[in-house]
Formats: C-alpha cells, structure tokens, sequence
C-alpha cells in the first residue's frame, strides 16, 4: 500500500510542536517544547484563538484613532469591537513598559536592559494554569535579542518549560541567511545534493540545550519551513518598518499555517520618532497595513473567523511637543505619554463599544488568560471591563 504524502499543512502544524525559543541571529536554535498536563474544563467561549500586538516603539493616540486615516484597519477593529482610550502605561521605558503587557506588572526595567524578568508572563500561566500545549503558544518579534525575553520569566514555578515559540522576524528571517540559502541552492527533491544541504542547515539550527533536542525529521522540517518564509520575500522587506514588518508577516504566517491559541507580537520601529515624526507617522501606516494582511487571514479562515480575538495597545505614547529635531520623544509626562488606547476585537466582545474610564496596560494580561479559564496569579492587574457582550 501507498502512504499518503503529507501535505504542507500538515508538515507545518507538525513543525509548530517542535519549535522553541528560536534564538536571535544565527545560530538559529530550535528546541522541543514540554506539555504541561491538561486543563480543567473550561467555561465555554466562542474564542478559541488569541492574537495580542504590542504596538510598540512609543505611539500616540494623535496619530492612530485621533488619525483613523492613517490607521484604517485599526479604526475598523475599533468600530467593531471595545476600545479603551485611557489606557494608563506602566513604564517609560520601551523594554519594561512592552514587558508588562505581557507579564501584568509594572516591571522596572532600563531601555537597554537585556535580561529575562521573574514575572511570569500570560504565555506561561496559559500553558501552566490553562493547559496549552507548546504547539499552541507563540510569539514574533520585531526588536531582536531584548525582545525573546517576553517569552517566558525565571521564575521557579514556570520559566522555559512553558514559555512560547518565539520567531524573531529580524533575526531569522535576515538577508544575510537568505544569501547562505541561496548560494547552496534551494532543495527540491530528497537526493543527495539535498541531503547535504540539510546537514550544512542544521549548523544553523544550533545543537542541544537544557530543554530538549528535535529530532532529524524535525531538525528536516523547520529547515523547510525557514527556507520557504526566506524565498517568500519576507527577508526583502524594506523601509522604516522593516523589522515590524516582518515580525508581522511571520504572525500572518503562523496563523496561516498553524494556528496558534495564542499568538504575541511585539513591535517597535515606531521609536525612529526620536529623530523624525514623519517617519514615525509612516511606520503607524505601514504597521497598520501590515496589520490588514494579519486580519484578513484571520477573517477568510473559517476556523479563525468566529473564533479569534485581537488586542492592540502600545506600552506608552510619546511627548505632547516636537523635540529641537522635529521629532518625538517620550518623557514629559503628559496624558499623550501616559495614555493610549487600546483595542478589543472578537468573538466575545461587543461591538463600537467605547470606554471611557481608566483601565492600565497590565490589565491585558489577565484579560487573555481569563479567555482561557487560565489565572495570572502574580499580575496586579484586573480584567478589562465592560469587554465582553
């Protein structure tokens, strides 16, 4: 008898189980997620999936629901679902104000830091409390080797071993690996030639870690896997948005391909503002974009449509003022600084709802866990109110 071939979905949703923690730049590590024990029965939700975008880099209100034409997608989530225009931050600074969405805490943390935090974040109490597996929980970044920290804590109770698959859209997918993919040649067919481009591949994928080590057919699958995102243009990707762009093709493509419970993207291009505000007003527009193309796989998919929930919010805004460079920096503390907006679509919310009083950026993260019946024990925020329909 004939085996089935394994079609590219079926390869891929495979991969998602066996990816983890991919590391910034090469070498690109992968290694196998642990499976926590299942989870209680939950309170029945019609959301099924989650996709939550930091918007991050410092963006304003002025510029995004106060401009809806620069941000036409975002307005119509908003028109659609529940938004919060005083959003309080946490943080003035970038790593540990984008930390606390994740994490529900205000986390004190320096611009340049680079270190994992003790918090636990959503996508450990998801995968701990909730019962997520390790193909489940993901996230793509745009801000390189700072950012993998919102993966997962040091905390003793959860750390690595529940932490998301994370992708770094410009650390993996660079155009640097893609000129070593292609100075070896594509593979088409399993035949020599392929083999030992396989072997020289996996140099890349790095080798064994305290977690666990793929396997050969796995090690075979994430090298395809990489090797198609390469040749589909995203390591092409140019302009102030790059690396945002980028991370956002990579959630387009894992929703795509995957379908993820939990999906994260962190952003950040959006601090080019410092030196420019009309660059600053691109990287919105082309974000916004960018963010199209992720809904719309969203909406086109029948088991994502009915079943998918998106939160977007910035980790802070930017000054009231132009600097001398006719720039936008991020320290006046004015409400443009201290509040944001955030917004709510899904299948559970209600719809061109908008509420006026004061919620907090930390609120996000217990907000999604409760989705999935899942406690942020350590968060210090409260779930959003007057969300859900």
């Amino acid at each position: 008898m004939t085996s089935a071939r394994p079609t590219r979905r079926s390869v891929l949703r495979g991969t998602a189980g066996a990816l983890a923690g991919a590391a910034v730049g090469a070498p690109v590590a992968a290694r196998i997620v642990a499976e926590p024990a299942p989870a209680a029965l939950l309170p029945e939700r019609k959301t099924k999936h989650v996709i939550l975008v930091a918007f991050a880099g410092g963006v304003r209100t002025r510029e995004t629901l106060g401009a809806p034409d620069n941000v036409p997608t975002l307005k119509q989530m908003a028109d659609e679902g529940v938004v919060y225009p005083r959003t309080r931050t946490s943080n003035l600074g970038h790593f540990g104000a984008a930390l606390s969405i994740f994490t529900g805490i205000a986390e004190p943390r320096g611009i340049r830091e680079n270190a994992r935090g003790p918090d636990p974040t959503l996508f450990e109490y998801l995968r701990k409390e909730g019962g997520l597996s390790g193909s489940d929980v993901w996230m793509s970044t745009s801000g390189g080797a700072q950012q993998t920290n919102y993966a997962y804590s040091t905390h003793q109770d959860y750390g690595p071993r529940y932490g998301a698959n994370t992708l770094d859209g410009d650390g993996v997918f660079n155009q640097e690996f893609k000129d070593l993919v292609n100075s070896l040649g594509r593979p088409r067919e399993m035949e020599a030639r392929e083999a030992e481009l396989l072997e020289r591949m996996r140099g890349s994928l790095g080798a064994d870690d305290a977690a666990g080590v793929n396997s050969a057919a796995t090690a075979r699958q994430v090298e395809r896997y990489i090797l198609d995102e390469l040749t589909r243009g995203t390591s092409d990707l140019r302009g102030v948005n790059a690396g945002d762009a980028k991370a956002l093709q990579v959630a387009r493509n894992l929703m795509l391909f995957f379908k993820p419970k939990v999906l994260g993207v962190s952003l950040q291009n959006a601090d080019v503002a410092h030196g420019s505000y009309n660059s600053y007003v691109e990287v919105v527009r082309r974000n916004d974009a960018s963010l199209a193309e992720l809904w719309k796989v969203v909406r086109d998919d029948a088991e994502l449509r009915d079943s998918t929930a998106i939160f977007v919010l910035p980790e802070f805004g930017r000054d009231r003022d132009l600097n001398s460079r006719r720039g936008l920096d991020h320290g006046d503390g004015s409400d443009e600084l201290n509040y944001v907006s955030t917004v709510c679509w899904g299948p559970d919310f209600k719809s061109g709802k908008v509420v006026n009083q004061e919620v907090r950026t930390i609120d996000v993260c217990p907000t999604v866990c409760d989705l999935f019946g899942a406690k942020a024990r350590f968060s210090r925020g409260d779930k959003l109110p007057q969300l859900f329909g």
